[in-house]
């Protein structure tokens, strides 16, 4: 499989993104927005930065350039589709998921290893943990609050559509433990399809065992997982 990772003006996780998967042996390359998306690609990862400046609001420009037709096509023909941070945001702007990510709570940028509680692990993207398990990721943004409206959000929580919330070591996820502010902790929510995610948390930051904890690993192996499924 070959995983197209989507370069806009203003990214600056796609290298990191191509790199963590390639220690995991998936193929990956990265695609220019303007050239399209690629007929033989098997994923895509919307990768973290600041696209266009965040100008408007972050991953707003991005989320209608062209490609993104591209994407929402291909993950309605079950094309495994993954946002980090920057590319959660325009998951959400792109309608490739719900909700929208905003200013954090305490306005300013937050770097930092947070943990995160695994909601499900009957999906591609959790298909390596334990529901329940805590792992530990890195975040690094400054508009991660997930917004929700509230009956979407109950129907959301009914749907089972809640990937991963912040949490402490012990599982707990108590307003304290909330790096952002966002709504019920949620860090990482499922499109209509299971094969769609979009998550605040980088865990290509968490995969190369030379620069920290490699917690990410089962994340990027889902685009293996979804491959297998199909």
């Amino acid at each position: 499989m070959t995983v197209s990772i989507i370069r806009f003006g203003g990214s600056n996780c796609d290298r990191d993104a191509e790199r963590a998967l390639e220690h995991l042996d998936v193929d990956a390359e990265i695609v220019w927005h303007e050239d399209g998306l690629p007929d033989d690609a098997t994923g895509v990862v919307l990768p973290g930065g600041f696209s266009y400046g965040d100008y408007l609001r972050a991953g707003a420009m991005a989320a209608r350039s062209p490609i993104m037709e591209d994407v929402r096509a291909a993950a309605a023909d079950g094309v495994p589709v993954l946002g980090v941070c920057n590319g959660a945001q325009i998951g959400c702007e792109s309608g490739l998921t719900e909700g929208a990510f905003t200013t954090n709570e305490s306005a300013r940028f937050q770097c930092e290893h947070v943990y995160l509680r695994v909601e499900r692990a009957d999906t591609p993207w959790t298909a390596a943990y334990e529901e329940g398990e805590v792992i530990e990721i890195p975040i690094a943004h400054g508009e991660g609050r997930y917004e929700i409206g509230d009956d979407r959000l109950a129907a959301l929580e009914d749907e089972d559509r809640v990937l991963f919330r912040y949490c402490d070591e012990d599982g707990e996820t108590d307003p304290d433990v909330n790096p952002n502010g966002s709504k019920h902790n949620i860090a990482g929510v499922l499109g209509e399809r299971e094969t769609v995610a979009v998550l605040m948390p980088h865990p290509e930051r968490a995969t190369l065992p030379d620069v920290g904890p490699t917690d990410g690993q089962g994340i990027l192996r889902g685009f293996e997982a979804a491959a297998n499924d199909a």
